[in-house]
């Protein structure tokens, strides 16, 4: 295949509707402490503005789609991709067609532009991922060989990335920036292969803008973070020699008044991105070389929208997990807020499969994934969902009522190393006792159908027609004035007034006894006590 201005126009436009597709994933991948815009919607806007270029040769078209998103470059990774762009019409240029070795040409000065337009390059973000692309395509034999092996290697980068910067493996994410190449790469492919409506202008997918929190920033806020700056700067014959002026002289005093710097020239105009506290002395100064095409401004304190994660770039695998099993609104919120990565709905009469363990465990993505079954029924299949899964270290801990996997998770303590984590885990279920309330379902000894029973384990230990009273006096048989915390979780069909009556009684009956009412709305059981 012979690259020419057409096709080429094809694979920016196919990356501009891949990415816009993906737009708010990318967005959603931000760990700054504070937003530098929105990846994703910066990096589509920059080749959107690229994406309806015209030209007759190759090299033509290459130029007009480097200068539209030079243009409409926003953000440290839209100006980057901008850059790349740059690098590649500089590689294409004067060419009416292109063959694989001048594509990859093309490619290389691609990945040397982008380096050379940051001030202090790091690794682990979009440039890594353009560059060890790049290697791996070296050596192909035809351009749809190279775009095939330029995206695996981008992924492989890309999944990589966590491992060079401390602050996307902290958060247990990829450079948001890298997976917006990835993303565009594929479009590119896409284009390449004919596989994208061309008539659907990428223009017409609107980018969404979450609202700005104000409140982020009060009266009595202090700016921590400064403003982001961007600009575009077109050189002025009134105030420069533009064949001998050396745009190092801005660079430089750029570079001593803020941070973040990204920073290029392309004939005329001076291209800018920088983080500082004084946006107002940046402007000033920039005008004794010329006068401003566009200027954004934005406050970096202001949040912009929260981190929800899609799946297709969740990749980056944090070091450890929990998955749960527990039934009811209250339980599931209980055993989320404390820790668990993901909580199935099962328990008594409705036993998770094994698949549905196997879900879990993809949806939390860590090294080392610790299993809270909360029922002795649920506990094989755990142990057998964990002997297929091979993604993960799978971690039992053979908790066989929910009291037990609730002490269990209160426990957990990151910082340990995996046995002695798993030796703590199982010690603290192991040390609490366990009641429970249900309605009987038949005639026994210590109660009809219909009435109340307590019991733990499957020992019956009371029945009484009054669930209150049998409340009482299985908190009695289990010697609950012996414990130093007493939890009751309520369940769906216990009253609330109910609970809270049977709370200060048990607080009058046990002063010793910190008695803690939680709301699990499970069903089956009435009440479910935790002793310890």
């Amino acid at each position: 295949m012979i690259l020419d201005a057409k096709l080429y126009l094809n694979l920016v436009r196919g990356g501009a509707v891949r990415l816009a597709q993906n737009r708010q994933t990318i967005n959603d991948l931000n760990v700054f402490p504070i937003p530098d815009g929105d990846t994703g919607d910066n990096m589509y806007m920059t080749i959107e503005a690229g994406a309806s270029a015209s030209g007759e040769s190759l090299g033509e078209m290459a130029r007009a789609v480097s200068s539209g998103m030079l243009l409409g470059a926003r953000g440290n990774s839209g100006v980057i991709l901008s850059r790349i762009f740059a690098g590649m019409a500089k590689g294409l240029d004067g060419l009416q067609k292109a063959d694989i070795k001048e594509f990859t040409a093309a490619m290389r000065s691609g990945v040397k532009e982008a380096y050379t337009a940051v001030s202090q390059p790091v690794e682990g973000t979009i440039l890594t991922v353009m560059r060890e692309g790049v290697d791996a395509a070296e050596g192909s034999s035809s351009i749809e060989e190279f775009m095939d092996r330029w995206i695996s290697g981008m992924d492989v980068s890309l999944q990589h990335t966590p491992e060079l910067l401390d602050v996307l493996k902290r958060s247990g994410v990829i450079d948001s920036g890298g997976a917006g190449l990835l993303c565009i790469g594929e479009g590119m492919r896409d284009g390449l292969h004919g596989l994208v409506d061309m008539a659907a202008t990428p223009g017409e997918a609107s980018v969404s803008h979450a609202t700005v929190d104000f409140s982020a920033f009060t009266e009595d806020s202090v700016l921590e973070f400064g403003y982001c700056t961007e600009f575009l700067l077109r050189l002025q014959r009134s105030k420069v020699d533009l064949d001998s002026f050396d745009e190092s002289v801005i660079h430089d005093w750029l570079a001593s008044q803020g941070d973040s710097l990204v920073f290029f020239r392309d004939g005329s105009i001076i291209k800018t991105h920088v983080h500082t506290k004084d946006p107002g002395a940046i402007l000033t100064k920039c005008r004794e070389w010329g006068e401003f095409l566009t200027i954004k401004v934005e406050n970096m304190t202001l949040q912009h929208h929260e981190n929800h994660m899609d799946e297709r770039f969740k990749r980056a695998r944090k070091a450890l997990g929990v998955v749960a099993v527990a039934a009811g609104k209250g339980l599931t919120d209980s055993f989320k807020e404390m820790g668990a990565d993901a909580v199935i709905e099962g328990g008594q009469t409705m036993n998770p499969s094994v698949e549905r363990f196997l879900e879990a465990f993809d949806s939390v993505d860590a090294e080392t994934i610790f299993v809270l079954p909360n029922n002795s029924n649920i506990i094989l299949t755990a142990n057998q969902a964990s002997a297929i899964y091979e993604k993960a270290k799978i971690v039992v801990i053979p908790t066989k009522t929910i009291s037990e996997g609730y002490y269990a998770l209160a426990n957990l303590d990151p910082e340990l190393p995996l046995e002695d984590l798993k030796a703590t885990l199982e010690g603290a279920a192991a040390s609490v006792t366990t009641g429970m309330i249900s309605k009987a379902i038949r005639d026994t000894e210590i109660a009809k159908t219909g009435e109340f029973v307590g019991f733990s384990g499957k020992e019956l230990l009371c029945g009484s027609p009054s669930r209150p009273d049998a409340m009482k006096a299985l908190a009695a048989k289990l010697d609950a004035g012996k414990a130093d915390i007493f939890i009751i979780f309520r369940g769906a069909d216990a009253p609330s007034e109910e609970a809270e009556a049977l709370k200060s009684a048990f607080e009058k009956e046990y002063p010793a006894t910190e008695v803690i009412l939680l709301e699990g709305g499970q069903p089956v059981y009435d009440y479910i006590l935790l002793l310890c």
